[in-house]
């Protein structure tokens, strides 16, 4: 960060975090209450449909954004990274650095970056570093005990979740903001 910084010194350099996650139609379950004497209900259904949430998070200061596609590669990376690009820095002014896993569309040689974004391999083997990987039980939260029929429903759901999240951005830095992020 500090040699990406000397190199533009007029341009801002942000630290940003991403991560995908397949969320599918396979019920995420809780622990729930019943009545003593009694079992609860809950949905069986083994179905296999998904689709993938591609999570953004800006660790000091917790704004975040999450775009759902319907896989997860290299052309559907590349499509999030430029919706991200424009979201994060609509004028192109700043240095937007984003930390990736090593995920298979991340390290692809048909990966489109935008200009305005660097991608910033963490060590493979070491998922403990990634920060937006803590955003995940956020997102889940709004699935928990839920069974959805098909993926219009399950993806509105998401929708709305992913938006309240976006209007709470203390939240998610109480996930997301591990200190050596934050101080970069």
């Amino acid at each position: 960060m500090a040699d990406l910084r000397k190199q533009g010194p007029l341009r801002p350099v942000e630290l940003w975090c991403e991560d995908e996650a397949r969320l599918g139609l396979k019920p995420v379950a809780r622990r729930v209450r019943a009545l003593k004497g009694t079992r609860p209900t809950r949905c069986g259904r083994q179905r296999f449909e998904s689709l993938y949430a591609y999570g953004f998070a800006r660790p000091a200061t917790g704004r975040n954004l999450c775009l759902l596609l319907p896989k997860a590669n290299a052309e559907r990376m590349g499509e999030a990274l430029a919706d991200f690009a424009r979201w994060a820095d609509p004028g192109g002014a700043k240095l937007l650095v984003v930390l990736v896993d090593n995920a298979g569309g991340q390290v692809a040689k048909a990966l489109k970056v935008p200009a305005d974004v660097r991608l910033y391999p963490l060590p493979p083997c070491t998922p403990e570093p990634q920060p937006a990987g803590h955003l995940w039980p956020l997102v889940r939260e709004a699935l928990a005990n839920r069974d959805f029929d098909h993926l219009v429903g399950l993806a509105g759901k998401l929708r709305r979740r992913c938006n309240w999240l976006a209007d709470h951005p203390d939240v998610v830095k109480g996930a997301v903001g591990f200190h050596w992020a934050v101080n970069l």
